[in-house]
Formats: C-alpha cells, structure tokens, sequence
C-alpha cells in the first residue's frame, strides 16, 4: 500500500517550521551581538560604578581635603589685626606671665636680688596679691605698663603693620605701640631706658620673625604679679607664622641680675587673624577713674582686712 500523502494543512505546517527555523538562524548572530554588547555596557557600568564609590570613600574625601587643609602661610609676612584664639580674654594673664602664673606650683629661678625684689612689690593678684587699694604696682596710677608686660598682662587686640625698614605693632591696651627695626641695624651698645624699649629684629626663615628687646625701664614690672626686672632685661620674642590665619608668639626673658637663666613666659599662644575691617576697641587707664574705683571700692575693701 503506498503511504498517505499528507494533507494540505500538515503541508502548511512544515512549511512554516521552516520559514520560522531559517528566519532564527538569521537573527541569532544579531542576538548573539546583542547580548555581546549588553555585556560590555554591563561591565562599564560596573566600573564606573566601583570608581564612583572610591572617588567618595573618606580616604578619597580626606586627599582632596588637604589641600586646603595645609594651605601654606605667606612668606615674611605678619601684616594683620590679630587676636587671642582662645578669645578676647584669652591672654589677660590676671596672676602673671601665662607659663609662669605666681600660683605657688611655678618657681621662677630667681637670683639673692631678684627675690628681695619680688618680694619688695605689692600686687594685687598672685601669691602675694595685697588689697587693691593698698598695691604699690606702677600701673594702677597709670605709668606705662611697658615692654614685655603689655603682652605679658591684658594682651589682647593687637595690629602688625610692615614697612621697608619696620614692623610696627599696635596694642589694643592704652593704644600704644611699638618700632621694631628690622634694616639690620645693631642694638645700641649703651640705650637710654625707655618704657618699652628699643628693639631690633629679623625672619629666622620664611614663616619666622625674631626680635631682641634690650634698654628697658626698670621702674616697670615684667607682669601682674610684680615679677622683676632690671636694666640689663634681654627679651626675645619670636612669631612664626603657622598658615594663613594663624600665627604663634612667644616670649623669652633672660635678666641675669633677677634670674639665674632664661625663662619662657609665653610659649607658642596662638593668634588667629580678624578680618580685614575689624574695628579695635578703645581701652585706656584714666588716673580719674582709677581714684574713683580707689575712693569708693578699693580703700573700703582694704579696711575690711
């Protein structure tokens, strides 16, 4: 018996599974290509995607911090208003020079004359304060405070300007200031004593500046708590520029008559820079006004003694 011829709709059948294998073997290599570059846009995002999550980690923060972080301090440069990080009254110093405060805990190496000197002055703050009223310190009937006490007692506000031959500095405190000369003359060999001396200076470096201060008055106390001085005071003071807005000052005293070695009174007291159109408050001693405050509170606090 021959076979059967198959129908006419198994014929159609075949000839679409045809059609539709050979129409797949056409479009696999676009499938295939496809897929390749969906794989590849998969893997760059992946990346982009790694690099994105670096580029934020703190460790990557913290690179592209330090820049500005360490900006570097301008060199041989001082100019600027100044004041006490800590705040205004960051360096009153009220019971002496801030490293030394007369506390009964910081001994100052003082010499046989040097003691009998302290001991001869009448402060009205530190170990030996006495009543106000009955003080002998030369500030409280308005002598100049002088050099180094105006940074050792209510330093404060402070205005460093520069010329070609000076560095002046202007003090919040009785609106004094200073000459420093800096065009490489010597310190005189015999000053005239003055208030607050006659000082010289340098840069040690780009970002350190060094003054000498020698002719001082001795009739004026080194600080609120009637530490000595003689005529033969060397004071060093040094202010290093840390970066753009601060700036560290100390100050050495070395008075071989009323010490037995140089002492540091101020070590590294940061200064941060104020802005350009700060405005410095008035502060003067008025003779008036101190007899008033005497009058009415300090000789009735010293009779209650």
């Amino acid at each position: 018996m021959r076979p059967s011829s198959p129908s006419e709709p198994q014929q159609q059948n075949a000839t679409t599974l045809r059609q539709n294998h050979v129409q797949n073997e056409k479009m696999m290599p676009k499938i295939s290509g496809l897929l390749v570059r969906v794989s590849v846009s998969a893997a760059l995002l992946t990346a982009l995607i790694f690099a994105s999550a670096c580029a934020r980690s703190p460790q990557s923060q913290q690179s592209a911090a330090t820049p500005s972080q360490k900006a570097a301090a301008p060199i041989h440069d001082l100019s600027g208003t100044w004041d006490p990080e800590a705040g205004p009254g960051g360096a009153v110093q009220a019971d002496g020079a801030k490293n030394y405060p007369s506390d009964g805990k910081h001994a100052l190496p003082f010499t046989p004359l040097g003691e009998q000197t302290f001991k001869a002055h009448k402060p009205g703050f530190g170990i030996t304060q006495v009543p106000v009223a009955l003080a002998n310190d030369p500030m409280d009937i308005c002598d100049p405070q002088g050099f180094p006490r105006i940074v050792l007692h209510n330093f404060r506000t402070s205005e460093i300007v520069q010329t070609a031959n000076q560095v002046l500095i202007l003090y919040e405190f009785n609106k004094i200031w200073r000459v420093i000369w800096t065009d490489g003359r010597p310190l005189p060999a015999d000053p005239e004593p003055r208030w607050f001396g006659y000082s010289v200076g340098k840069w040690d470096d780009d970002t350190t500046f060094v003054a000498q201060t020698i002719g001082t008055d001795d009739r004026t106390w080194l600080d609120n708590a009637g530490r000595p001085h003689s005529g033969d005071l060397h004071v060093e003071e040094r202010y290093h520029r840390v970066d753009p807005e601060h700036l560290e000052m100390s100050v050495t005293i070395d008075d071989p008559k009323m010490y037995t070695q140089p002492w540091v009174a101020l070590d590294k007291l940061i200064l941060k820079l104020q802005p350009a159109g700060f405005d410095i408050r008035e502060m003067q001693c008025s003779p008036s006004e101190t007899a008033k405050y005497n009058k009415e509170m300090g000789l009735p606090a010293a009779r209650t003694k």
